[in-house]
């Protein structure tokens, strides 16, 4: 059952309510044909506008929120530094495609097959607020989404503007390496970890100048924005999140892979699109690694939107029948502590803690002890991180001890769940999301 959209693009002319609407991000050619060319692109959504002082006030009315996890008002973060860049000289736009969690593969679809849509969205904010530079931010891995990238870069040359530059960064595959603070660093030459204290980018970021780091997505809402207005984008959506975003979908689903579905729909929808789950679900985990465990019996009520979950970035991960969500949670623990900055106390101990103990639960070999003394040390991590990579890997922990509370006690009374697959989770390949 695929998710329909109540939005009409510009280009159609049909009025009829009862007609399925199409996808904005993902329409275009078949995901399967690799990246779009410029002449394609172009015939479809025409040469991209100039940005300018005029897009601040569209951009607040259309209410694009960011699509990297924080849903932050995109209008107040391009505020921020345009501000800054009028007192302080131009400015650096960082296109963050460098998606450490292990669960999402939107951005670089986007980047590997939309990306003219990824560059306008760049250009488009540099001119707006006042930069000359922008950085496209990659994980080293994704040799795919740099192909594509420079080839695109390459059929952009004909346009003869120089008046803002673009690069590319790549940086190690890692959980916290897109952490707004850490992809500076990582840009300036440093480690691509979290740093300690402010400035904010938006103040100081790449070569000290205010910089703007925002998430592939939504530069490409941004692209689109631009061209139609931002009547055109809260035509779906809900009040406070308008637009469609990006979800990727994984786990015991028959047709793992990212949908694009209008903000407020219900979570049954998104699976729906995935063909549907492949039987009755232990639980579904919204948000990543960093998200919520939902119980099966709440979720059909669930909406995707961040009003309502923690939606993350995007993420649907189903646990099926045959999964164990205490094993699952462990493992997610373990890659968490392991992939952490190791910068400050709650990562360097609390988190390696919780993992060895949601561990031995997972084995049967804890006791009520080890529970209350999972509780105490989430309660004792949350705040007190460098970054709020402990406070996410925390919040899953918790989740999942309310979640699978009963499962829990049969652990402790020595029942532990029959020896599972590694991760129900572990992100797919190429090919089994459908695309090339």
């Amino acid at each position: 059952m695929a998710v329909t959209l109540r939005v009409i693009p510009p280009s159609e002319t049909d009025e009829s309510d009862e007609r399925e609407m199409r996808p904005r991000l993902l329409a275009g050619p078949d995901l399967g044909h690799g990246a779009e060319r410029l002449a394609s692109h172009e015939a479809r959504h025409g040469r991209r506008p100039v940005g300018g002082e005029w897009l601040l006030d569209v951009m607040q009315r259309s209410g694009l929120r960011g699509r990297g996890g924080a849903w932050f008002p995109t209008h107040r973060k391009w505020r921020a530094v345009a501000n800054a860049a009028q007192d302080r000289g131009p400015s650096t736009v960082v296109v963050n495609a460098s998606e450490g969690e292990p669960l999402s593969a939107k951005d670089r679809l986007l980047v590997e097959h939309r990306p003219h849509l990824v560059i306008d969205g760049a250009l488009i904010a540099a001119e707006t607020i006042g930069a000359d530079a922008v950085v496209i931010y990659l994980s080293r891995p994704a040799r795919g989404a740099t192909r594509a990238l420079n080839h695109a870069l390459a059929e952009r040359r004909h346009e003869g503007r120089r008046d803002v530059s673009v690069r590319l960064v790549a940086t190690r595959h890692r959980y916290v390496a897109g952490e707004s603070s850490s992809v500076v660093r990582r840009i300036n030459g440093g480690p691509s970890k979290p740093s300690f204290a402010p400035p904010h980018p938006s103040e100081r970021g790449v070569l000290g100048r205010p910089t703007l780091v925002q998430n592939t997505e939504t530069l490409v809402h941004a692209a689109l924005i631009a061209r139609y207005g931002d009547d055109w984008f809260r035509g779906c959506g809900t009040d406070e999140t308008p637009g469609t975003g990006l979800v990727t979908v994984s786990g015991d689903v028959r047709r793992p892979g990212v949908f694009e579905v209008e903000m407020g729909s219900r979570l049954v929808d998104a699976l729906g699109a995935a063909g549907g789950v492949l039987s009755l679900p232990r639980a579904v985990l919204i948000g990543g690694y960093a998200g919520t465990w939902l119980d099966p019996r709440s979720s059909p009520h669930t909406t995707l939107c961040p009003e309502d979950t923690s939606l993350g970035c995007g993420i649907v991960a189903v646990l099926g029948s045959d999964g164990c969500g205490i094993e699952e949670t462990a493992h997610i623990l373990r890659y968490m502590a392991h992939e952490s900055a190791g910068q400050c106390g709650p990562c360097v101990y609390g988190l390696p803690d919780i993992a060895a103990a949601m561990s031995r639960l997972a084995a049967g070999d804890a006791d009520h002890g080890d529970l209350a003394r999972m509780r105490r040390w989430a309660s004792q991590i949350k705040g007190r991180g460098a970054c709020h990579h402990p406070d996410g890997a925390v919040h899953n922990a918790e989740s999942a001890l309310d979640v699978f509370a009963d499962d829990v006690e049969r652990h402790i009374a020595g029942h532990p769940c029959p020896s599972r697959r590694a991760s129900a989770f572990t992100r797919p390949s190429r090919t089994q999301w459908g695309w090339r």
